[in-house]
């Protein structure tokens, strides 16, 4: 799969792309990350890519004109239309970016990534071209960068061959593997770490014992925290009587 970046700033992206496990998977091509500078496209002395909006306020306003070259000359180089490779925005007023969001766009054949900078972008680019928003959550980052280098995170690790071990992401948080709940706790080594034991049910060597272990901690780390996902996997029909029952006995 592809992903072109379009970026005020690609110098940010030189460490993302060369460091830990997903290295991997951008240095064999499996996600293909190819970053486009907005200010080539721009014109003037200056390589101008803002100017102030109508209307007044504080901020500006990137330019319509040099995001739409950069998306042409990106066009035809992938030689695919929007429906192949869309065109996506980080913004606040974007979806949240959930897993299987991810798990789509792991399998897909990639996108055109649009990395907003300061008041946002003119309007009428965004009417014109942008086919999704994507948000990470409800705060504002500088520039959609980070929000670009998450989502290529998210996507880079599920390709084959880039994890120690390939099934390790199928017990991550929010995995329909896990029923969407959230991960259990995890220990290793020192047995007694500071007077704080490991669970004795994790050293038990009983698989079954374990995995219940683990399952009642999704549970209840789930009801904790993110109550909202331990209502989604009970509307879907995802909790056995054994869980209801352990909820249950937690009022």
């Amino acid at each position: 799969m592809r992903f072109d970046v379009i970026t005020l700033f690609p110098e940010l992206f030189a460490p993302f792309l060369t460091c830990g496990v997903t290295r991997r998977a951008y240095e064999a091509r499996l996600v293909d990350v190819r970053l486009w500078n907005l200010r080539d496209f721009a014109e003037g002395h200056y390589r101008r890519v803002d100017d102030r909006p109508f209307g007044g306020g504080p901020g500006m306003v990137m330019l319509a004109e040099p995001l739409t070259q950069c998306l042409q000359a990106i066009r035809a180089d992938r030689a695919q239309d929007r429906a192949q490779a869309p065109l996506v925005l980080f913004s606040p007023i974007g979806e949240p970016l959930k897993d299987a969001a991810v798990q789509a766009w792991s399998s897909s054949q990639g996108a055109v990534l649009l990395c907003g900078r300061y008041e946002g972008l003119d309007q009428r680019f965004i009417d014109a071209y942008v086919d999704v928003q994507i948000s990470l959550g409800d705060f504002v980052l500088s520039g959609g960068e980070i929000a670009a280098m998450a989502l290529l995170d998210s996507v880079a690790r599920l390709q084959p061959g880039v994890l120690h071990d390939e099934g390790s992401h199928q017990f991550d948080s929010f995995n329909t593997a896990l029923d969407g709940l959230l991960d259990c706790p995890h220990y290793t080594r020192p047995e007694n770490w500071r007077g704080t034991p490991v669970p004795a049910a994790l050293l038990s060597g009983h698989h079954a014992r374990i995995e219940r272990w683990r399952r009642e901690q999704r549970l209840v780390l789930t009801q904790q925290r993110r109550p909202d996902l331990l209502q989604a996997a009970r509307a879907a029909g995802r909790l056995d009587l054994a869980d209801e029952a352990f909820l249950s006995g937690l009022d």
